[in-house]
């Protein structure tokens, strides 16, 4: 019998909100990092047909250009779907024990809260969604939204006006 090479792949994609700020700092050679920690919610329907939510949370952490592009982006409650590897690391604590953790290490992350911002003519504009990747390129036009129906597109834009028409959105 033949030996089998089970793949070797680490995948992972997910949406959530930040439960806290990010924490932004740099390591002892220069490189960025950041880490924060998303809520990601899950509804389902029990035993008895009620709907219930159940909430995971996951620590994201990101590096370089990435960590960088999400610095001045990211605050408690913003969205964000990120979409990376799973990584554990482990570490001592002062009193001698080892701690572990397993993390998502973002490769990319698209941020979906809409922005402010001023233009040339010094009125206000909103600015899409964006998506970074790990080398800090703007993946702008290839954000997953350009994918939505026109009342998802809504949705995701906390309109419940059906006669909204959103600039942003492209079909």
């Amino acid at each position: 019998m033949a030996d089998l090479k089970m793949p070797e792949i680490n995948y992972v994609m997910i949406a959530g909100n930040l439960t806290k700020d990010p924490v932004f700092r740099t390591t002892t050679n220069g490189t960025p990092v950041v880490n924060f920690t998303i809520a990601s919610n899950r509804k389902f329907k029990d035993s008895v047909n009620n709907w219930q939510e159940d909430v995971c949370f996951v620590g994201i952490v990101a590096w370089n250009k990435l960590a960088e592009s999400c610095k001045d982006r990211l605050k408690k409650g913003y969205a964000v779907l990120v979409d990376g590897e799973l990584q554990s690391r482990m570490w001592k604590v002062d009193e001698g024990s080892n701690r572990s953790i397993v993390e998502i290490k973002a490769r990319r992350i698209q941020f979906l809260n809409k922005r402010v911002r001023i233009n040339e003519h010094g009125a206000e504009e909103e600015e899409s969604s964006v998506f970074f990747d790990e080398d800090g390129i703007d993946f702008t036009e290839d954000r997953f939204d350009k994918f939505l129906t026109h009342d998802e597109a809504q949705l995701l834009n906390g309109s419940n006006n059906s006669n909204h028409k959103d600039k942003n959105i492209n079909h």
